[in-house]
């Protein structure tokens, strides 16, 4: 660090020591004034963040890390920086407009700055530091906000797979899990674990996966099958797999599929009286035999 730089440095320390408040204020206003909040984050809210952010940056620069990584070593200001990054993004606020608000703190800390008496240059050393520092910031929120962005349509993602793939009690001992749609790689996880929880939960015996509602069967589709199918066998219990339509028959056997070793029926109805059979129940609906 040479000799203006840290002269640039000392002066802003004592400027964020001495008017913490005063730029936390200065920063909400110009948020709020150019329409950078976002979100529908109330007042008291920005105001939350401006005081946790200025004060973990009077800290970072208070301590003995160089300025260019401040931002990302020191802890209290790293976390600052990505609770306010995760708050906005879960307030719905854009990434280009949080990462603005960030880069607005320059103008607040640039405005105490200039009630300093300070010569030209360092008044230009000043500001170098205070762009590379809030910079960072910037950059840091961008990248955490698109993380956060990313991790929420996940968990989303997650949970609309799991509504649309539930596991239904049809009978005493029997469990179905109805598909509709494309079965992916992380569909088929969520098909497998929830059917296996429900199995161990209601100590089932059979369990039926009707692929009635899935549009077509490929190689990826019944190796996906397959998998869940050794899975449930593992936990001691049977698998049907219904729905077996005759343009999927054809297409399984052009594929060179191998089901051979897995029971399949052509309608629900079909696997449940198999699944009843299996377990020694009588179906209710299942004619008298002399």
């Amino acid at each position: 660090m040479n000799r203006s730089e840290a002269s640039a440095r000392s002066i802003l320390t004592g400027v964020l020591e001495r008017q913490q408040t005063a730029i936390a204020e200065r920063w909400v206003q110009v948020q709020m004034e150019r329409g950078e909040v976002g979100g529908g984050l109330a007042e008291d809210e920005l105001r939350e963040e401006a005081d946790a952010l200025v004060a973990a940056l009077s800290s970072g620069l208070a301590g003995d890390l160089p300025v260019e990584r401040v931002v990302a070593q020191h802890r209290q200001l790293h976390d600052a920086v990505t609770d306010l990054s995760m708050r906005r993004a879960r307030a719905g606020t854009s990434p280009t407009a949080t990462s603005l608000a960030v880069l607005s703190l320059k103008e607040a800390l640039l405005a105490c700055v200039a009630e300093e008496s300070l010569d030209t240059r360092g008044s230009l050393a000043v500001a170098r530091v205070v762009n590379r520092l809030v910079d960072a910031a910037g950059a840091l929120s961008f990248e955490t906000y698109v993380e956060g962005r990313e991790e929420i349509i996940r968990r989303q993602n997650r949970q609309l797979m799991e509504l649309s793939t539930p596991v239904v009690q049809l009978w005493r001992e029997i469990l179905a899990v109805p598909l509709i749609g494309n079965l992916d790689t992380a569909r088929s996880q969520v098909v497998m674990e929830n059917l296996l929880e429900a199995i161990q939960e209601h100590e089932a015996a059979v369990a039926i996966i009707d692929i009635t509602g899935v549009p077509t069967v490929d190689t990826s589709v019944a190796q996906h099958l397959m998998q869940t199918v050794k899975a449930v066998r593992l936990m001691g219990a049977d698998c049907v797999i219904s729905g077996i339509r005759p343009g999927i028959a054809q297409t399984i056997v052009q594929l060179g599929i191998d089901l051979s070793g897995i029971q399949t029926r052509a309608t629900l109805a079909d696997a449940l009286e198999t699944a009843m059979g299996l377990t020694g129940q009588r179906a209710p609906y299942a004619p008298e035999h002399p």
